[in-house]
């Protein structure tokens, strides 16, 4: 036991050395601090009922809270009997937020750099490299937990991928079922999908070594482990991915359900949509220099000696009100910012790889001999031009025509997180083909060329900037007439402005061009000095390892900094006079409309800390309901036929004097009620047309394919029926009917009949939808108790398939520990071969 922890002594030193990085750059965290994030709130905003009935010891799988009501498969939903999920929780109580994804990028990321046969010093270079890419850090920053949480495990799971193809199958098996299963646990489908596009050119790739070096056998025998580890990985997040699959078809991003009068597409999402945030083009030279485009959109740049500013003293103003004014029009008028680049509707930062890490790219395309080269450049160059998108759309435009899933993405910037493992794969590749190699020439040729080319690259960026970028966005010309107007019609001061920023992005560009050259160079000098015999490998390491962390570092801290974290009271959100005035109706089950975040409705972060919102904050929100929202609600005026249907009690509003005010609808159907007759359409654009104008109360718009669900000749025109709630929680609603005759009840709770069902009496009947969004059901005559129950059986069965699978991969785990462990004795026990004895000289 001794010899192995001297043998694997400086792994654990470099573990040591991964927390203190996390501990120095994260302090605020320990303190207790959190940062600012503004997803996070959303999300918070979102699990509002979920976390009010988790704080009573209740898991609820439907929540009321936002968007009228939806399943919570995609909002936050337990899963106890998936293991990944206990591994999580773990990772969060020790660790504070966002702590324990940073520690899994670093030591995922060690980890793939040691099964690629790099020494430690070497591995933790390219872990540092890829955990703070500055994407990775403004993921953070966003509150984009999930995402941030998807890619950390892009790193280990190709590990293991790459153990099993080499021969390991049981340990490479298990722990790309380990890996696979966290991966998908992580729930951002957007991220796993692209890391599986560069997993399947490895396959192919592969595929075709092994065909030509007649090794069919072998590989097919490591596919059919990764199979396995694939199907396990599935089992274990069987819940998961058995909801999710079966919510996406009625979810925002399924099937449209109507054919007319609709922006939304068939399937998938709107192009337009999908491609909001696409990669400039130009826009990779910030791989290498930061602020090649500006930086982020909304941003502190300008000061008082920025050309704007100047502008402003020369005309006699103070330099504190100049440099005001210069971060008001560089943070207010589209095609003026410091930003120009073309990411719409805006950016929070560049991706930065690291200059020191982009040099070693290029060298490493120069000089590497294993096939992993070509994987490593056919997924760049397949990343970046998917992230191009709407910038550059021909082979984007292929992949949302025809491949499948792509349409349900939005944001196709984010695939360059795969780009961004890519870099320092190759580049430490570089490095170690360096240490192995003897012929130091040519090594020392390929070395010039790549400063040549890339110093080369930064130089013309320093000295001709405007010679290769145009610091001119489309929208250029259009935010000067934004300013011109501003400026009561002074054309000739806009002008003046404008081209002052132009000035300033230049110097923004120009001035972090000269910091990459600066790190350019003193790389090339660690890497000669290794060549020349100078440097050991361990001071190459070392040195290596200390530049990369100095320049990720001075980046990093541009977008995260310690203003971001704040006292955990301070992100507390504070109600409005009219949300504690609504608080105050005891009334478990309505609805609220605030009429002044009508464009914004469903981007609603606010209204439902507060209240059961008619808007709300989610990518996954009921295709149906969205498309309520886009022909009846998110119009002026709203249809106050569908508020009144959707039971909304109160209306958020402003008065004359643009205060803000409350009013109260008396109009609203309450929670059920029974109608006088039903209408029937022939599709959904007959109904969505139906409800435009009509009488909730009285009548119910029904689909035909309903139609078969009721009894008309049990109904007549009586209203001396009475139905009402009884008893409320999210997945369990009970009300008490009592009517002479039979009856057609509509209850203002959101159809999905995946999962909902109705007793009657303690007897299952059907139910059926109307007014395009609700339940509806035909109730006997007599006093009765209906009920509806939430309980999906993907849920459920989901989890006991998890279960099992859960089971089977610690059995793996521990059947590969034990695999190891035998045969390290084995090596261990075996005799030392003694020294063989030099033959006797003659005398």
């Amino acid at each position: 036991m001794n010899n192995w922890f001297k043998r694997n002594g400086i792994h654990f030193l470099v573990g040591a050395i991964f927390f203190v990085i996390c501990f120095i750059y994260f302090t605020p965290a320990f303190q207790g601090k959190t940062l600012g994030q503004a997803d996070v709130t959303g999300a918070q905003s979102t699990q509002k009922e979920i976390n009010d009935y988790r704080d009573k010891g209740i898991t609820i799988l439907w929540t009321n809270q936002i968007f009228g009501g939806m399943p919570v498969f995609q909002i936050w939903a337990p899963y106890p009997d998936n293991i990944t999920t206990h591994v999580i929780s773990a990772l969060k109580a020790i660790f504070p937020n966002p702590i324990d994804t940073v520690l899994i990028l670093l030591f995922g990321t060690y980890f793939l750099f040691i099964v690629l046969k790099l020494n430690p010093w070497l591995a933790a270079a390219g872990a540092f490299a890829f955990a703070f890419s500055s994407y990775n850090i403004i993921l953070l920053v966003a509150g984009h937990s999930n995402q941030a949480f998807a890619i950390a495990f892009f790193a280990p799971l190709i590990a293991s991928i790459l153990l099993t193809l080499r021969g390991k199958y049981l340990t490479g098996g298990a722990l790309t079922a380990l890996f696979m299963a966290m991966e998908i646990r992580a729930n951002h489908i957007q991220m796993t999908y692209y890391l599986l596009l560069a997993l399947l050119i490895l396959i192919g790739m592969e595929l075709y070594h092994a065909v030509k070096a007649k090794t069919t056998p072998a590989f097919l025998k490591s596919i059919g482990y990764l199979a396995v580890a694939t199907l396990l990985a599935v089992a274990i997040n069987a819940s998961l991915l058995w909801s999710t699959a079966e919510y996406s078809k009625d979810s925002y991003r399924g099937q449209s359900n109507l054919t007319k009068n609709t922006k939304e597409p068939g399937n998938g999402l709107s192009k337009d949509y999908a491609y909001q945030y696409s990669q400039g083009v130009g826009e990779c030279f910030t791989f290498l220099i930061p602020n090649a485009y500006g930086g982020p959109t909304y941003n502190n740049l300008l000061d008082q000696n920025s050309a704007v500013a100047k502008v402003f003293t020369d005309k006699g103003l103070a330099a504190d009100q100049a440099s005001t004014y210069a971060l008001q029009i560089s943070n207010s008028f589209p095609g003026l910012f410091t930003y120009w680049g073309e990411k719409r509707p805006s950016t929070s930062g560049p991706f930065y790889f690291g200059a020191v890490i982009c040099f070693l790219f290029l060298f490493g395309l120069l000089i590497v001999k294993s096939r992993l080269k070509w994987w490593i450049l056919g997924t760049v160059i397949l990343t970046l031009l998917l992230s191009f998108g709407g910038n550059w759309p021909y082979v984007s435009d292929l992949f949302f025509n025809y491949f499948p899933l792509y349409n349900k993405f939005r944001t196709v910037e984010s695939i360059i997180a795969v780009t961004s493992i890519c870099f320092p794969i190759l580049a430490f590749l570089g490095i170690q083909e360096i240490v192995n190699t003897t012929d130091k020439k040519v090594i020392f040729k390929k070395l010039k060329l790549t400063l040549y080319i890339v110093g080369g690259i930064v130089l013309v960026l320093i000295a001709l900037p405007t010679l290769i970028l145009s610091f001119k966005p489309s929208d250029f010309q259009q935010g000067i007439t934004y300013l011109t107007q501003a400026l009561k019609g002074d054309a000739a001061m806009a002008n003046t402005v404008a081209n002052a920023i132009v000035i300033d992005r230049i110097s923004l560009e120009r001035a972090d061009a000269i910091r990459s050259l600066i790190f350019i160079v003193l790389t090339f000098g660690i890497v000669w000095a290794f060549i020349k015999q100078k440097l050991s490998v361990t001071l190459l390491s070392l040195a290596l390892f200390g530049l990369i962390v100095i320049d990720m570092w001075q980046v990093d801290k541009r977008y995260l900094k310690e203003a971001n974290f704040a006292d955990k009271q301070d992100a507390q959100v504070k109600p409005r006079e009219v949300d504690n005035f609504i608080s105050r109706d005891t009334d478990p089950n309505f609805r609220v409309f605030d009429a002044t975040q009508l464009e914004a409705l469903k981007s609603d972060t606010f209204n439902p800390f507060f209240h059961k919102s008619i808007g709300g904050y989610s990518a996954a929100r009921l295709k149906r309901y969205d498309e309520l929202m886009d022909g009846q609600i998110m119009q002026n005026p709203p249809n106050h036929d569908v508020l009144d249907m959707l039971n909304t009690k109160y209306v958020i509003t402003t008065d004359k004097s643009q205060n803000l005010t409350m009013q109260a609808n008396p109009s609203a159907c309450g929670h059920a009620w029974f109608v006088k007759s039903v209408k029937y359409a022939v599709n959904s654009d007959q109904e969505m047309q139906a409800i435009s104008s009509f009488a909730p109360k009285d009548e119910a718009i029904v689909d035909q394919r309903y139609k078969k669900l009721i009894d008309e000749k049990q109904l007549d025109a009586d209203t001396s029926g009475t139905i009402k709630l009884v008893s409320y929680s999210p997945d369990t609603l009970v009300y008490k009917s009592g009517a002479t005759s039979s009856k057609i009840a509509v209850f203002s709770e959101i159809y999905y009949e995946k999962g909902w069902t109705m007793l009657i009496d303690g007897v299952e009947k059907p139910y059926f939808r109307a007014d395009y969004v609700l339940r509806a059901a035909q109730i006997p005559v007599g006093n009765h108790e209906i009920k509806f129950v939430f309980h999906p059986a993907s849920y459920y069965t989901g989890e006991k398939i998890s279960l099992a699978g859960s089971v089977l991969l610690i059995l793996a785990l521990g059947g590969a520990a034990f695999s190891g462990v035998k045969k390290m004795k084995e090596e261990s026990q075996k005799p030392t071969p003694e020294p063989k004895k030099s033959p006797a000289r003659k005398a």
